[in-house]
C-alpha cells in the first residue's frame, strides 16, 4: 500500500467537478448570503460576532488535540487585541497570548503572503516556552525525524495501529516551499473554497514540524478563508465544527491519505464540513443580534454597574443557573445587596423569577 505522498504525481491533486458541484454551489451560497446578513448588523455586532468565532476557533482547536484552553483566558487575550470590553476577565499567560497572536496573524494578516518563514514563527508561537507538555519541541524549526519516521498512531491497550506515515524529513523544505508557491498563483480553474481543501490535507499530510502540525494546518485554513472571503474578521468557527465531527474528520483524513491522488470524497466532505459551521455561525449570530436589540430597548434604563456586569454574562451564555448567592459571589457584594440589586430587574420585567425556595434562579 502508498500512501498519497508516494503516488506518481505528488501533490498534483484531482477531483471531480461534477460530484462536488452540488455541494459547492450549495457552500457559495450559504456563505455569500450569511455574509450579506452580517453587512446589515453594525459594526459593533460583527466585531461582537468576529470575537466569540475567533475565540471558539482558539479553543476548538486546540481541544481536537486534547488540549484543554481556559474558555475565559482566551476570551480576555482576544478581546484587548480587538477592544472589545468584558464583563468577566479571565487570567492571561504568555503562552496563552502566543497563541492567540499566531492566530491574529493568520486573520488580520490574510493580505501578506503565505511563506515557510511565516509558518515556521507560528509553530514558535504555539510553543514559546519549546516544550509540549513534558516532551522538547524543536519551536521553529522542521522535524529531523532522527527518532524515526512520523507516524499518526493509535494505541489500544497493546496493540497500536498506525493511521498515515508522513513524508520524510529530506522532502519537506521543497515539500513546503512547493506548497506556499502554490497558495501564491492565481488558479481560475479551481474554485477558492476547494484550493482550500487540497491545501487542507496537502499541509497536513507533509506533516512538516515535531508537534502542532493540526493546529497549524488549522490557522492555515483560516487565513486562506479570510483571503478568500477578504476579511480580517473571522465569522464561523471550522474547528469548532471538526470538533463536533472529529471522528468522521480522521476518517476521511485517513481515506485520503491512503489512497490516490483523486481526492474528490475528500474535497466533498471539506465543503460539506464548512456549510455545517455556516449553519452554526447563523445560530451564534441569531444569539448576538438578540443582545444587541436588548440593549437597544433598554438604552434608557438606569441600570448600575453590577446589573450591567451580570446582564451581559447572562446575554453572553451564563453557565447553569443565576441564583442570588451567585450573583453576590460575582459582583463581590452581600446576600442583602445582592436580593436588594436583582428586585427592580424583575419587577421590571427585565429577569424572571423561576423556582421556589432553594431553587429560586432568575432568567433573561
Amino acid at each position: 500500500m502508498k500512501y498519497i505522498w508516494q503516488q506518481k504525481g505528488w501533490p498534483h491533486f484531482t477531483w471531480d467537478a461534477r460530484a462536488v458541484a452540488g455541494v459547492l454551489s450549495g457552500v457559495v451560497f450559504k456563505e455569500g448570503r450569511f455574509l450579506g446578513e452580517l453587512t446589515g448588523i453594525g459594526f459593533e455586532c460583527q466585531s461582537q460576532a468576529g470575537f466569540e468565532a475567533l475565540s471558539s476557533e482558539i479553543v476548538s482547536s486546540a481541544a481536537i488535540e486534547g488540549e484543554a484552553l481556559n474558555l475565559a483566558a482566551v476570551r480576555s487575550s482576544v478581546a484587548r487585541r480587538m477592544e472589545i470590553v468584558l464583563a468577566e476577565k479571565g487570567a492571561v499567560s504568555r503562552e496563552l497570548d502566543a497563541r492567540v497572536d499566531m492566530m491574529m496573524d493568520a486573520t488580520r494578516g490574510w493580505k501578506k503572503p503565505m511563506t515557510v518563514r511565516r509558518l515556521k514563527a507560528w509553530h514558535a508561537a504555539l510553543f514559546p516556552n519549546g516544550y509540549s507538555g513534558l516532551a522538547k519541541v524543536r519551536a521553529g524549526k522542521l522535524r529531523d525525524d532522527r527518532e524515526g519516521p512520523m507516524q499518526v498512531v493509535s494505541r489500544y491497550g497493546a496493540l497500536t495501529r498506525v493511521h498515515f506515515e508522513a513524508p520524510p524529513a529530506s522532502a519537506l523544505s521543497d515539500g513546503l516551499k512547493e506548497l506556499t508557491g502554490w497558495l501564491g498563483e492565481d488558479d481560475p480553474a479551481t474554485p477558492p473554497l476547494v484550493r482550500i481543501a487540497l491545501a487542507h490535507l496537502w499541509f497536513l499530510t507533509l506533516h512538516p514540524f515535531e508537534d502542532g502540525n493540526g493546529r497549524l494546518t488549522r490557522a492555515l485554513t483560516e487565513y486562506l478563508l479570510a483571503r478568500q472571503e477578504q476579511t480580517a474578521l473571522r465569522f464561523y468557527s471550522l474547528s469548532a465544527q471538526i470538533q463536533r465531527d472529529k471522528a468522521a474528520y480522521y476518517d476521511e483524513l485517513e481515506h485520503a491519505q491512503r489512497n490516490s491522488l483523486n481526492v474528490t470524497r475528500w474535497v466533498s466532505w471539506f465543503l460539506s464540513l464548512h456549510s455545517r459551521a455556516l449553519d452554526s455561525a447563523a445560530k451564534s449570530l441569531d444569539a448576538i443580534l438578540k443582545k444587541a436589540r436588548f440593549w437597544r430597548d433598554h438604552a434608557q434604563d438606569d441600570f448600575n454597574a453590577h446589573q450591567r456586569k451580570v446582564l451581559n454574562m447572562l446575554l453572553d451564555g451564563f453557565e447553569g443557573n443565576l441564583t442570588s448567592s451567585k450573583w453576590a459571589k460575582i459582583c463581590k457584594v452581600s446576600q442583602d445587596t445582592a436580593a436588594r440589586e436583582i428586585a427592580p430587574l424583575v419587577s421590571s420585567g427585565v429577569l424572571r423569577q423561576e423556582g421556589a425556595g432553594r431553587s429560586t434562579h432568575y432568567v433573561i
